[in-house]
């Protein structure tokens, strides 16, 4: 299988290039991504446990799916194809706010993306992908901020960066629905 390309980009979310997404990982080049967040109809929010056989943060639980978008995708259209193959279901999504952030892994690897955060809703139980997902659950956004508190270490780092900077734009009304 051919190694999946990002899209690399300056701090105003401007295409430079592609690149290999190891490479891109391994250099610690700024790239696009997104987080999706997936809430159901009592606002809880689904969240994910990354497969155990990951790269990095194997094993850390996470918002309900993110990825890199592929040359010529939207951010939505990533979105719903990441959730499709890691979830097993679409929903409609919208994008909230976007971000840099660069985190180092203990493997050598640094995350630094041009992070999307997109926000969707659902009201099922997910079809999850082994392959990428080895767990996941609905919570409630106030029971995450405490157990992020409590338990640090069994999160990932862009998911607790994003709880911490942008909670508003992640707790969305209860009568807003999207999907």
């Amino acid at each position: 299988m051919e190694e999946e390309l990002v899209i690399l980009v300056n701090e105003n979310d401007e295409q430079i290039g592609l690149m290999p997404k190891m490479e891109a990982h391994e250099k610690a080049r700024l790239h696009r991504a997104f987080s999706v967040f997936v809430f159901n109809d009592k606002n809880e929010l689904m969240l994910q446990q990354r497969a155990l056989h990951k790269y990095h943060s194997p094993g850390l639980w996470t918002n309900t799916c993110c990825s890199h978008q592929r040359a010529g995708e939207t951010n939505i259209e990533a979105g719903k194809r990441r959730l499709q193959e890691e979830m097993g279901f679409v929903t409609d999504l919208t994008e909230t706010t976007s971000f840099i952030y660069k985190a180092p892994f203990d493997n050598g690897l640094t995350e630094h993306e041009y992070d999307h955060i997109l926000v969707g809703r659902y009201h099922d139980a997910p079809n999850i992908n082994p392959d990428e997902v080895a767990d996941w659950k609905w919570m409630s956004l106030n029971a995450v901020k405490e157990d992020i508190k409590l338990n640090p270490e069994i999160y990932t780092a862009w998911f607790k960066i994003i709880f911490d900077k942008f909670y508003n734009y992640i707790n969305i009304p209860q009568n807003e629905s999207n999907g």
